[in-house]
């Protein structure tokens, strides 16, 4: 293995051995030692395999993008192999097939879980459970910068100036995502501590929430809220992970000076703002708009969490919602918002280019002095195409193991998009844990697909097809 993938994936062994720390001290202070060996060992385990970072010699020369994207990939199969011990070593008796599952659930910040009775599991496993969610979250967002050079040119202006980062940058990008992804963890753990729920429960939302994760601390989030208000709050939170991981940051030290930092959030809003008004004045039909708004923005935020609604008639238009996704550079999923409106514009640009030749069509960003190159919509309409063609695979794949077609259809587009089944889309009873094997190996692979960028996959096959 090269150096790269010693040190990147070292270093998330160290996260993993901080937190098995964490949860052994919270442990013992709780009086909770039914499963406290099980963090004890995985203490030793991720911290044995974090410390070859400083074992090994390394050099710091420039290595291919083949290397980065084998990396990425490696540690979305071996750290969750890490993160599954405490369920495999717990009182559960829980196979390690299912205890891998919920690790790569959480790693990928989906949510899918096999537990049932998530009331009958003891707090330190909770919150082993919403760390996963936060450590695979920052992986996520480690991971983009990695791999910056596969992304399209927005992609990089819309939080940098740097076209090309080289390993001091990179570090400092690193740190800086580190610390503006903490900060806002914790601002939204003492929004939850403000209206009124205990600190367990908001300490454990808060990490689901910024990662874009599926896990509750709870069997249903109902029993959290108990007022209009609080609901809406709640909701506004889940707002943090839809745009730009760096707005925040961006306001306050760029201020606006330099609008092309704003430019991808500021469509957005605008998204959003169109979005809100269509629920309110024609989708409204229980006329309960709170929990309406609430699953509209755990759709396009890719996180999942919604409230009882009995209002089947927008489970499609949720969906939909869950395919656009957020920003860029964020820890939603989707195809992205602003990748899905350049590729609109650009085909439709092209199209009244030929219909009406004396005229010129510019396929610049409105609100901007950008461009969009030819190169990066070719980009956009290579994800979308594998996106369809991973949905039928996966779709294809749950029917043969014995799945109704409208049930896996739903589940491919979830599992892809990483959002987590509620009764948003009409999946809130599915059982993983009656799965068969096949099945669940099937949304494992797909659930790392769906959070690896897709256009890397066919890099990769690029280059051990055709070697030249």
């Amino acid at each position: 293995m090269k150096n790269i993938s010693i040190i990147y994936i070292g270093f998330f062994c160290l996260i993993l051995s901080l937190f098995s720390f964490l949860n052994i001290i919270y442990s013992y202070y709780f009086n909770l030692y039914l499963n406290i060996d099980a963090y004890i060992y995985t203490l030793f385990i991720s911290l044995f395999l974090g410390c070859a970072i400083f074992l090994k010699k390394t050099n710091l020369y420039k290595i291919t993008i083949y290397h980065k994207i084998i990396t990425v990939l490696t540690g979305y199969f071996l750290l969750p192999a890490i993160i599954a011990l405490p369920y495999f070593l717990s009182i559960y008796n829980i196979s390690y097939l299912d205890c891998y599952f919920e690790a790569i659930s959480g790693f990928t910040s989906t949510g899918f879980t096999i537990f049932n009775n998530i009331k009958h599991l003891d707090q330190s496993l909770l919150i082993w459970r919403s760390t996963s969610q936060w450590v695979g979250g920052i992986y996520f967002l480690f991971s983009i910068i990695l791999l910056i050079d596969i992304f399209d040119t927005t992609l990089k202006k819309s939080f940098t100036e740097f076209i090309s980062f080289n390993f001091v940058e990179t570090l400092k990008q690193y740190f800086k995502i580190l610390i503006i992804y903490s900060t806002l963890t914790l601002i939204i753990f003492f929004i939850l501590i403000l209206i009124n729920l205990r600190v367990f429960d908001s300490f454990n939302l808060a990490l689901s929430i910024i990662s874009s994760g599926g896990f509750l601390p709870v069997e249903k989030i109902d029993s959290l809220f108990d007022t209009d208000l609080k609901k809406i709050l709640f909701s506004l939170t889940m707002l943090i992970s839809f745009f730009s991981l760096f707005l925040l940051f961006n306001i306050f030290f760029i201020k606006f000076n330099k609008p092309k930092f704003f430019i991808e959030d500021f469509y957005l809003m605008i998204f959003l703002i169109i979005c809100v008004i269509i629920f309110f004045v024609f989708l409204n039909y229980d006329r309960n708009f709170v929990s309406n708004f609430t699953s509209l923005v755990t759709s396009i935020s890719n996180i999942g969490f919604t409230f009882e609604s009995n209002n089947a008639n927008l489970y499609f238009i949720y969906i939909i919602l869950v395919i656009i996704g957020g920003s860029l550079f964020s820890t939603s999923s989707g195809l992205r918002f602003f990748k899905l409106f350049n590729l609109i514009k650009f085909s439709l640009n092209d199209l009244l280019s030929h219909s009406k030749p004396n005229h010129i069509y510019t396929n610049k960003i409105i609100f901007s002095d950008t461009y969009i190159d030819q190169s990066e919509i070719n980009k956009y309409f290579l994800s979308l195409l594998i996106f369809l063609l991973s949905l039928t695979l996966i779709t294809s794949l749950l029917t043969i193991f014995n799945i109704n077609f409208e049930t896996a259809f739903v589940l491919g587009i979830l599992t892809l998009m990483n959002t987590v089944n509620s009764s948003a889309y009409g999946l809130q009873d599915f059982n993983f844990f009656t799965l068969e094997f096949y099945s669940k190996f099937v949304l494992i692979i797909f659930m790392i697909i769906g959070r690896v960028e897709l256009i890397t996959l066919l890099i990769l096959l690029k280059k051990f097809l055709f070697k030249n």
